[in-house]
């Protein structure tokens, strides 16, 4: 569709947000910097092997978060999270991905819009690069609702389009890190290989070993072998790559002249993209690195850089702490928090997660973690954790290690994984940052065990969680028939003709819907496509048009409208 690339749109709908009176120069451009399929592997952070000297430098000039994490183990659930301030469970997001039946796309309750449309609402120019993945979308740019960016691309975008004067916010992505960068340059081991390899130029995947593996920490629920040092230190070798496309980023800020006023923050979509971290709760698949770096002019008092926050961060917080450092106060559907800036509030005592169906593999677990314990909740007790997954298994270290499980090898941490599981497991994290020890059983735990049932059951029951619909049944409530609904074309009104102009007023019958119009001059020339928030005014001779969507729904047609 024509529609998809650069729009410049806004809800329809009432948001629920609103701006503050802070002017546009007062107002900081904001970047946020995500890569994928990565935990703690950083030199600020802490770890010695890691080769990070740019993510290294944006720490020495920042504050540290090293408590964040993420609402799911897996990217389009996480993803679907950050861009709205919702959990995802609540939006219908839960599963990986949810186009797996039927090419069924999310279909959020009707306020709730993803934070970017909220700041191109509030002057923004928003921009995008590489994946959107939002459950509402597909993985790519072009393939989500058109109100959310105004610059979409495959490879690299940047600030330049920005109109003059405007703030801008963008969302760059690292995809160098992510699992697939750990597929082997092979004979293909099933059909999604083989894609993959061929997408890649058979190659691609590969930036040079530098890593030594006998350098690497090897985690107590793997085997100690050169297939895994091997991968592990392959794992270490893209993250350098991506930390020089991090560098890369910061120097254009310099270059262009907009490091003093531009907010910078650095995290990724989820943990390690390993066996037994991606997709599952244990903090190897949940807990990420994040990093703020403060122009001086918007720093809040008492933040240093160089320092470390604690505090708990949970992914719903950044569309929420985004809006408030733009001066836009968060609407009060989100679940998130303001972690950061002027407006933010007291920290968490309780982060949550939760796993639904893993591509072909169905599950559901629930998770609660405060500053020591993690608590989780197998909903399918008596079924391993592990998943047999086309994705993941095109990975060596996978294979090996599911071989190794298969002839008796691994031993008995490192086969908990393939096992059955219980229906409740509690580690706490500080003694055993691995979580394989579990103390469910333990009477020496069982207050502990109880607060923090308490806290994941008080949390469920806040919002409607559709993972406890069958998925047939959730997409038949959105999809009727299983067909995607199509948005309602806009209506178009005009009035109050005074001095050559006027009066524009648009609308939107589908509950939900956000709407964009651009205007065409008298001479044919069209402008870009706009925010609607309300009626505006134009020359009489001009030509309207307006769209509409849905999120989750197909897209409207244009309609037209001239002015004469």
């Amino acid at each position: 569709m024509a529609a998809i690339v650069f729009a410049l749109v806004v809800a329809g709908c009432t948001s629920g947000a609103s701006t503050s009176e802070r002017s546009p120069l007062e107002r900081p451009n904001i970047l946020l910097l995500v890569a994928e399929d990565l935990s703690s592997r950083i030199g600020a952070f802490g770890d010695r092997t890691a080769a990070t000297p740019n993510l290294d430098r944006l720490a020495s000039e920042g504050v540290r978060y090293p408590n964040t994490f993420t609402t799911a183990g897996v990217c389009a659930p996480s993803r679907a999270a950050l861009i709205t301030g919702v959990r995802q469970t609540a939006l219908g997001a839960q599963h990986m991905r949810t186009g797996h039946l039927h090419g069924f796309r999310a279909v959020p309750p009707p306020d709730v819009k993803a934070f970017p449309e909220l700041l191109r609402r509030a002057g923004y120019f928003t921009f995008t690069t590489q994946k959107l993945d939002y459950q509402f979308s597909g993985p790519f740019p072009g393939s989500g609702p058109f109100t959310i960016w105004d610059q979409e691309t495959f490879s690299y975008a940047d600030w330049s389009a920005a109109p003059t004067g405007a703030p801008f916010f963008g969302l760059i992505n690292y995809g160098v890190t992510h699992e697939s960068g750990l597929f082997p340059v092979s004979w293909p081991k099933n059909a999604i290989h083989a894609f993959m390899l061929l997408r890649s130029g058979f190659g691609a995947f590969s930036p040079g070993e530098t890593t030594d593996p006998a350098s690497v920490e090897v985690p107590p629920y793997y085997p100690d072998t050169p297939t895994v040092r091997r991968d592990i230190a392959r794992h270490y070798d893209n993250i350098r790559v991506m930390d020089a496309d991090v560098g890369a980023t910061l120097a254009a800020l310099d270059r262009d002249g907009l490091a003093a006023s531009t907010i910078v923050i650095w995290t990724t979509d989820h943990g390690d993209g390993l066996p037994r971290a991606k997709r599952e709760l244990f903090d190897s698949g949940i807990r990420v690195p994040m990093i703020v770096r403060w122009p001086e002019r918007f720093r809040p008092p008492g933040v240093e850089p160089g320092t470390m926050d604690e505090r708990l961060v949970s992914f719903v917080d950044l569309a929420a702490t985004i809006l408030s450092l733009a001066g836009v106060t968060p609407p009060a559907w989100m679940d998130g928090k303001v972690f950061a800036g002027p407006d933010a509030e007291p920290p968490r005592s309780y982060v949550f997660a939760s796993r639904d169906r893993l591509d072909e593999a169905a599950d559901r677990v629930r998770a609660v973690r405060d500053a020591r314990y993690k608590y989780i909740r197998n909903f399918s007790p008596g079924t391993p954790g592990y998943k047999n997954l086309a994705f993941r298994h095109i990975q060596d270290i996978a294979d090996e290690m599911r071989d190794l499980h298969q002839r008796g090898k691994l031993d008995a941490v490192q086969s908990r994984w393939y096992e059955p599981r219980p229906e409740h497991e509690l580690y706490d994290v500080r003694a055993d940052p691995h979580e394989v020890v579990n103390l469910a059983d333990d009477p020496a735990h069982a207050a502990t065990l109880a607060r923090m049932q308490a806290a994941l059951a008080s949390w469920m029951a806040e919002r409607p969680d559709l993972g406890e619909m069958p998925e047939e049944e959730m997409i038949e409530a959105h999809w009727p028939g299983f067909e995607q609904p199509e948005t309602t074309a806009p209506e178009i009104r005009l009035s109050n003709e005074t001095d050559g102009e006027i009066q524009v007023d648009l609308s939107a019958r589908t509950e939900g819907a956000s709407i964009g119009y651009r205007v065409i001059d008298g001479a044919g020339n069209a402008g870009p496509w706009r925010v609607y928030d309300g009626p505006f005014r134009v020359r009489v001779g001009a030509t309207i048009e307006a769209r509409a969507v849905r999120y989750g729904y197909a897209e409207s047609r244009v309609v037209v409208a001239p002015t004469v």
